[in-house]
Formats: C-alpha cells, structure tokens, sequence
C-alpha cells in the first residue's frame, strides 16, 4: 500500500511492505534522493497513523480507552485546584521575543497579575503565551498551564517547560483534556474569585480557543453563573479584519444585532483592558500599563 505525497520540493513516498512490518520513506527532489528504511512492531503500526510533516514520520497514538482522556482530565482540576483560577491567556506561539506585541504582551500579563492578585494561566508555549508567563512571574504572581508537547512554532518538541517547574504545568496528551483544564482555570466559582479570559493576536489554534469559549459563554455553558470577563487585545488593530466578517455575519442574519460584541470587550491597549477589569472588579488601579 502506498501514499503520495507532492509538494514544492518534490514528491514524496511512503509505502508499507506488506507482511514484513517495516515501512519504508522516500524522498525524491532535484538536489537530492534520500530513502529511509525502518521497523516498528506490528502492534505499533496498527495502533497509530504515520504522517509526513516537514520530512519527519510521527506516529500519533489512538485513545484506546475513555478512561485515558478521564484520567488526563482528572489531573488538570488537580491542578487547578491546587493553583487556583485566574486569569486565561490565548495568543499566538509564534511571535517571539523580537515581535512587538511580545513586550505589549509582557507587561500586560505582570500588570493585570498585580491587578487582580491570581494565578495566570496559559498553554505555557512559546510566543505571547510565554509572555504572558514572564509578566506575571515578573509581578510574583504564581502561574500554571496545560501543555502540549509540540507547538506550532516547534518551540520545542520536549515534555518538558524550559523554566518552569514540573508541578505547574501538567502536559497533555489530549487536546480535549487541555481545552477543559484551559476554560476551568478560568470559571468563577464564587464572587471572591477574579478571572477573566484574555485573547491576544493569534492564528488557528487562537481562534479556535476564542470562538470556542465564546460559544461556551453565549449558551451559558462555560460552568459559572458568575460571568467571567473575555477582553480582545486588538493590537495595532489586528483583529479587524475579524471584526469585518462578524459585521457580515450580523448583515446576513448569521448572528443577532450586537451579539458578539455582548460576549466580549475589545480594547486596542493594555490601559484599556486593565481599567476594564478593574471597573468589572471594583478594585482601585493603582497603576496602568500603556500601550
């Protein structure tokens, strides 16, 4: 059995030897022809899929039982638990250290860690999550998340945070795992409890958490009669093209007139956003972060 795969370089070939348990990968392009030749149990092959990205073969392993996802599950309310809720960040982990909402990021994350004197929270990946993570671990503030092993921005591919220390993270093996620990971290159980969901300028994986918890919100779903703030950092007007499509979808009768804007609150800086929370809380704001 073969697939084909065809892409700017190339074409490329993986094939599966019938009986013999091996599979087999080759490369063909104008530079160079490269084949590689290897063996996996026959367990291995059946329980999981190969896939080609970038010239690697991964295997990603089937749920075997529920009680995989359960246990995982089980594990990130532990955390939570243990950390306490606070405040959820959702942003691209691509833009680096060198990209300016990166700093914008940072000193919104160490401002509203002050503010609201809770835990942050995040999926401890590169980019403006761990932004988010400096600030706040800037302000003193604890920190906690849900990782997973490979980021877009193939930050890294280790288990492992960087600097962190292992009992406040735990590292999913399971999207949905991570996506309940994510939106938990941020429901509010009680009025004493501060949180809030912040989105900062992100791709798929980013909007996919936002419109995700959106949808959670509108249908009074999210696990909290106690409304918890989402606020959409909109920096250098990122999101405005987004803004755009939710007007034409309000225009063809998508969404209701005002809908999504009663879900969240927009704000172009952090100056915005943390006298937005401070109002929401009715907490003095001793200091405001521009930009």
């Amino acid at each position: 059995m073969g697939f084909s795969l065809v892409n700017l370089m190339g074409s490329q070939l993986m094939q599966k030897e019938g009986h013999q348990k091996s599979l087999k990968f080759d490369f063909f392009n104008k530079r160079r022809d490269l084949s590689i030749s290897f063996k996996l149990p026959k367990s291995r092959i059946q329980s999981g899929r190969m896939h080609m990205c970038r010239g690697e073969a991964m295997e990603f392993e089937k749920r075997t039982s529920p009680n995989e996802v359960k246990k995982e599950l089980e594990k990130c309310y532990e955390l939570i638990e243990r950390l306490g809720r606070g405040v959820l960040y959702l942003g691209s982990s691509r833009m680096g250290p060198d990209h300016p909402h990166f700093l914008q990021t940072q000193e919104l994350g160490r401002e509203v860690a002050m503010l609201l004197k809770c835990t942050s929270w995040s999926g401890v990946g590169p980019g403006l999550m761990d932004a988010a993570t400096r600030g706040a671990l800037q302000a003193g503030k604890p920190v906690g998340g849900f990782k997973i092993a490979r980021e877009a921005g193939e930050w890294t591919a280790s288990n492992f945070h960087p600097y962190l220390a292992t009992g406040t993270y735990l590292t999913c093996r399971f999207f949905s795992a991570r996506k309940h620990g994510l939106v938990d971290a941020a429901v509010r159980r009680n009025a004493s409890e501060r949180t809030a969901v912040i989105a900062l300028p992100g791709g798929i994986g980013t909007l996919d958490e936002i419109f995700e918890i959106l949808a959670l919100i509108q249908l009074q779903r999210i696990g909290s009669e106690l409304p918890v703030p989402f606020i959409l950092m909109n920096y250098d007007s990122f999101y405005s093209k987004l803004f755009e499509f939710l007007d034409e979808c309000e225009v063809s009768g998508a969404v209701s007139k005002g809908e999504v804007a009663s879900l969240w609150k927009i704000c172009s800086g952090n100056s915005e956003a943390l006298k937005y929370l401070a109002e929401f809380y009715d907490l003095p704001q001793s200091s405001c972060s521009e930009g």
